[in-house]
């Protein structure tokens, strides 16, 4: 099947497959170093600052990416991703009492540093294989890839709490090292192409954009996924497992659902956002979408200080919150490709994706501070607030009055 396909083609979808296997570890790891933690002790200020690094590199990472992108070829960036990946996972398989907190910090730094190489790799691709007159195809293809990867991680999410409870940490992280290395050597032998490489090298000067629309779009980006992070990452886990007793196979089970869930509706998200107008988004839709997400968070922290039970309010809500944020998410990331420009174009991605770094940093940090001092309702009442910033933001991007094609 593959030889009747085009060289761009066959070269993007194994990238694809490269993120997907990626995505897998990324989400399962992310589930095992919360809950494993978590059963050790470690309070909720301290499991977030174990990913402190995490999302520090993958800030530099995108910077910096962007530019190595464009020097030296997407497959390469890609394949360096995955690499880092395996050492990473083979960092967490020292004794036991190895495992200090600056240790984990540093094979998480080697994570994000992998996550985001892989992510600007496959992200920036597409935008080479699509003509520019053919938005509408755009569109749909960054949705795809967006909504696969986010629900492929949802299984990873469920994938690191199934394995922790079954095998245990150690061998858990064993598995995944090992199939990761075999995905690393499949790409070395078939990833042979330049894709993305810059015509002319870019200084390394130009890895910040130039961009009025890129800048307020990764603006926009930063604080949409700070307000997700705020409550997602550390508070909402934690949360169920020791106020809710929910097990480690509910927990990952209910997380996984709900990424997989969201990454399902950002495929659709062209045919909600785009076909039902019959125009294309732009930055007056990013808002309105925006203004309707913040709503939900808002609304959960108060139902839940009024003392409605909890499960109902984070089951019901979170749903709302997931489809309203995979609609957000995927216009957003519809955006940047469309505003990037083809020569170099992971320079403009890669800036974006570190303001997007940017934002999980921030909601990491408020994560496990927030819900420590004041409680979950706490950070839902943040992430409203920091969705209610994108909106405000949102509203300067560019207009289009360009309809659906493609």
């Amino acid at each position: 099947m593959l030889a009747r396909l085009s060289a761009d083609v066959r070269q993007y979808l194994l990238i694809t497959g490269n993120y997907w296997a990626f995505t897998l570890t990324d989400g399962a790891l992310r589930m095992l170093v919360v809950l494993h933690f978590h059963q050790l002790g470690y309070s909720p200020l301290q499991i977030a600052m174990l990913f402190l690094f995490y999302e520090v590199f993958g800030v530099i990472t995108n910077l910096v990416g962007g530019w190595l992108g464009a020097r030296i070829g997407l497959n390469r960036t890609m394949n360096i991703g995955l690499a880092m990946q395996v050492v990473a996972l083979s960092m967490l398989l020292v004794p036991a009492a190895w495992l200090t907190v600056p240790w984990v910090m540093g094979a998480q730094a080697l994570s994000g540093i992998a996550k985001d190489l892989n992510k600007m790799s496959a992200k920036s691709s597409i935008k080479l294989l699509v003509p520019g007159d053919r938005q509408g195809t755009l569109y749909r293809w960054v949705a795809a890839l967006t909504g696969s990867k986010n629900a492929l991680k949802g299984i990873g999410f469920f994938l690191g709490g199934a394995l922790l409870a079954t095998v245990g940490f150690a061998a858990a992280v064993a598995i995944m090292a090992g199939a990761l290395l075999l995905v690393w050597l499949l790409s070395l032998l078939l990833l042979k192409r330049d894709l993305g490489k810059a015509k002319a090298k870019p200084k390394f000067r130009e890895i910040f954009s130039k961009s009025r629309a890129i800048n307020l779009l990764s603006a926009a980006r930063m604080f949409l996924f700070g307000a997700r992070d705020v409550w997602f990452v550390v508070a909402l886990p934690v949360f169920l497992a020791s106020t809710l007793g929910w097990d480690f196979w509910q927990v990952g089970g209910f997380l996984a659902a709900w990424v997989i869930g969201y990454g399902l509706v950002q495929s659709f998200a062209p045919h909600i956002t785009g076909r039902a107008t019959g125009r294309l988004p732009d930055g007056r839709s990013a808002s309105a979408w925006a203004v309707l997400l913040a709503m939900v968070p808002a609304t959960m922290a108060a139902l839940l200080v009024y003392g409605v039970p909890a499960a109902w309010v984070l089951i019901v809500g979170l749903t709302v919150f997931g489809v309203l944020f995979a609609l957000n998410s995927a216009l957003h990331s519809y955006l940047i490709v469309s505003y990037a420009s083809e020569d170099g174009v992971s320079l403009d991605v890669g800036f974006y994706y570190m303001a997007n770094a940017m934002g999980r940093l921030l909601g990491t940090v408020l994560s496990g501070w927030v819900f420590q001092r004041w409680g979950l309702a706490a950070c839902l009442a943040i992430s409203a607030a920091l969705i209610a910033v994108a909106a405000a933001v949102s509203v300067a991007l560019p207009r289009s009055t360009m309809h659906v094609r493609g």
